[in-house]
Formats: C-alpha cells, structure tokens, sequence
C-alpha cells in the first residue's frame, strides 16, 4: 500500500537521506507561505529534534516507523512552549504550558512537528478565511479557498510541505478542507482519540482527526494517536488496525446512500453526476446499494449549529483576557471584558456567541436548544437502524465545488449550507473519512461507532476502483 511514511523511514534507515536535511527541506517549503498555511514554524524544535534521529541512526540504533517523520499541527492544540493562537487576535500571544494528549503520543514516537497551521478563528469557519493569518489558499487552485476549518492542514499535505497533518472536525472540519484539496482526512468515531489539549470548540462533536496522502498513513497516525486517556472521559480504549486488515471486503455486502442528499436541488450536477457513476461502479463489483431516507439537510444543518453555538459560547466564555489573551483595560471590569471580547474576537466568532447565548437564554431554551438535543438523538437513532441494513453509508463531502476567496465571508448562511453533507455524521459521533475519488471534492465513506476499520477497508476497496 503507497506510504510516504514508510518510504522517508526507509530513506533514513539505509541513509539516502538525513533527518536534518528532510526537515530543513520541509522548513524551507513552509518558510515563503505562498499559501498563507503558516501560523508559526517550530524551526528550532524540529531541527533539534531532527540531529537526534541522525544521532541514533549514525550510532547504529533502530529508530521506530515514525521517528523523524515532519508533521503539521492545526493551530488550536497544545504544544507547550509554543504559540497558540486559535488564529485569532485575543491568543495571537499565548504560549501553551502543555502539550495535548494525541500530539504528545506522535512526539513520544518520534514524529517531529514542524509547523502550525492556520485555521479559521476557533474552528469557526468552512473555509479558513476567518483567520488573522490571511485567508488560506486551495493547494489546486490558489484563487480558491482552502476549505475549513483545518484549511491550512489540508493545504500543507497537499502540498508536501507536511507528510501528514493533524486536524481539528467539529462539523467537517477534516473532511471538507481534504475533500477541496483531494487528500485523505479521517474524523475518527468520537472519543477514539483524546481531545485532552485541544481547544474546545463544541466538545460533543470534536474529535482529532489525521490528513494524509495515503490511507495507509492514515491507518499508522490513528494507530498512534488512538487510546483512553485518564485527562479525557469521553475517550475509550480502541484496537489497532493492522494493515493486513483492511486489504480485503469479504464483510461489507451492502452500501448505502441517502436520496434526498443526491436529488437535492442545491448539489452541483456534476457532483450529483460523478457521485451516481461511483454507485454504478460499486454495483457492478456486485455489492448491493441501497438508497435510504434521512433528514433533510436544512435540518441537519440548523441542529448541528444550534448546539454548536450553544457549545461553543459556553466554552469561550473563558477568554475574557483575565488569565490569558490580549487584554484590553477600559474604565471598570466590567467594560474591561466587554472591550477585550468585543474588539478580538471576528466577526464569525462573535456571531456564533451571540447566537449560542441566545439559544440558551430563557425563553429560548425550550424551544430551541432542547428541540435540537431531541432531534440528534433521533439522528443517532436513525443511524441505528440504518446501519442493520447497510454496512456502510457513502455520500459526497460536499454538495458544491470551493468557492472563490471572499464569497462565503459575504454569505454566512452559504458557508454553513456547504457543511451540509458532514454534520450528521458528526451530530452521529461517527467514523467517516474523505476519500479524495469519485467526485470533484472526493466520497465521504461513513461506518457505524467503533467501527474506524470497515471505513478504512471500503475506502482501500474503494480507491482501487475508481
């Protein structure tokens, strides 16, 4: 299976090349940020660590598959002693005092973090143009956008400025950005992979997810990163995924897909097209397809958003410049958190607050917040039912193409339609993965909780057939 992990481990195994000079080449790619993917370069704790994997390897010593493999941090983990800035302007001056959960286990296998990628504010975007950083540039086409919210992830191993990049998916995060710059991302299910150290965004949905070139490097992260974590409760103890594993679908017999999400009035003819021509090639492998009734995307969409903002304007309320942030004084305490807030926080994420406080205000709670927590579980539960008849779920990632840079920042209501066909799996909590074949921004292959490995073997099964 096609590795660029495998193949730099075995280039510095047999010493074709150095860590030192594969870093450097990874630093100097960055360095220009043509792509406005960089938030920060981790130039000094790359190279550093970088001379030790030449030291072991010059020494004789074996070193481990991802020992001195350069990877890409979303800018809204922990990495202690490093900026943290969420891109935005309230943290474009912290420095974390630890170091997230899921990034200290690649460190712990010798992965070296080479940079940290620009993002939309807080996660608050589809298209990583709410950003201090400057909006990121599709890796395809630079008048496009990069997706988001990990656009500048996805960019960056789309580019080969990373071997693989760590992102952040709420409601698509991972998957929508991987899918415009036609690489893999995986949102595991939740809970796989720790969140400890990651700045909350909606802590129901939030989940670490890779961005890679290949599905093999994304098996090996997940692997990695995967396990139950004492600092997070809602984490769980996973098996590995051998290779060996996902190289054959003697179990999957039956494929679903969601009719109202193919004959929508909003999904671009060609999507819809390119999409029903994968259908055809799935059913002439003789798998059965099945076409099955969901929520409308309206719904799903006014669900998702409406616990999002409540999620998310209950965990910024924190940032207020007291403990940490750029503080501005103003004639009271008062007026002090209210400018702070007010004059460093974007216009998006703003938004997101006012409508997360709303929602959960008095008069507003009953009818609005605990309708959308009743309508997920009846999401959960119809996920329930439909994976007793299908094995897996396959839909598009996006129901149009990346917009132009500018368009969604003058529609809000645009960028949270193109989460469209993402945020019920997350509303889910399930496993789903952008396949970067099959339309223009890739297949979105979706299993039942738990079950991270048939995903990964239907989209092995997939790629290979498209």
């Amino acid at each position: 299976m096609d590795s660029q992990i495998h193949k730099i481990h075995q280039q510095l195994v047999s010493k074709d090349i150095s860590c030192t000079a594969l870093i450097q080449e990874k630093l100097d790619l960055l360095k220009p940020n043509k792509h406005h993917t960089v938030n920060s370069l981790l130039d000094t704790l790359a190279l550093d660590l970088a001379s030790k994997v030449d030291a072991k390897i010059a020494n004789g010593e074996s070193i481990g598959l991802l020992e001195g493999i350069p990877f890409g941090i979303k800018d809204v983990y922990m990495v202690q002693g490093t900026y943290t800035t969420a891109s935005s302007n309230l943290l474009k001056h912290y420095k974390s005092a630890y170091t997230a959960t899921a990034i200290q286990k690649l460190l712990d296998a010798g992965a070296i973090p080479v940079v940290k990628e620009n993002c939309d504010s807080f996660g608050h975007g589809s298209s990583s143009e709410n950003t201090i950083f400057g909006a990121v540039k599709n890796a395809i086409d630079p008048n496009l956008v990069g997706g988001g919210s990990s656009g500048g992830s996805a960019v960056n191993v789309a580019k080969d400025y990373t071997v693989f990049s760590i992102g952040g998916d709420t409601g698509g995060s991972v998957r929508q950005p991987a899918g415009y710059n036609k690489v893999y991302g995986l949102k595991p299910t939740y809970g796989r992979i720790s969140r400890y150290g990651l700045m909350a965004y909606a802590s129901s949905t939030d989940c670490v997810g890779p961005i890679a070139k290949s599905l093999e490097d994304i098996r090996i992260v997940l692997n990695v990163m995967s396990g139950k974590d004492i600092k997070d409760q809602t984490s769980y103890d996973s098996k590995p995924i051998f290779e060996s594993n996902i190289s054959n679908t003697e179990n999957i017999k039956t494929i679903g897909y969601f009719k109202n999400f193919i004959e929508s009035d909003a999904i671009d003819d060609q999507v819809k097209a390119d999409f029903l021509t994968a259908i055809e090639k799935i059913k002439a492998k003789g798998m059965q397809v099945k076409a099955l009734d969901f929520f409308e995307s309206e719904t799903l969409v006014s669900t998702y958003y409406t616990l999002a903002m409540a999620e998310t304007a209950s965990n910024l309320s924190r940032l207020d410049g007291t403990n940490y942030g750029n503080r501005i004084e103003a004639e009271n305490l008062k007026e002090t958190y209210a400018v702070t807030r007010s004059e460093n926080f974007s216009e998006e994420t703003k938004r997101r607050i006012v409508g997360g406080n709303q929602v959960l205000s008095q008069g507003f709670a009953d009818e609005i917040y605990l309708k959308a927590l009743a309508i997920r579980d009846q999401i959960s539960a119809n996920f329930e039912n439909d994976f007793k008849e299908v094995d897996i779920i396959l839909s598009p990632v996006t129901p149009n193409t990346p917009p132009k840079i500018g368009d969604s920042l003058k529609d809000p209501l645009a960028m949270y339609l193109s989460d469209a066909y993402t945020v019920g799996f997350s509303l889910g909590q399930l496993p789903t993965l952008t396949l970067p074949q099959g339309t223009t921004t890739g297949l979105q292959i979706t299993g039942a909780k738990t079950n991270d490995e048939l995903v990964l073997k239907f989209a092995n099964f997939l790629k290979n057939i498209l």
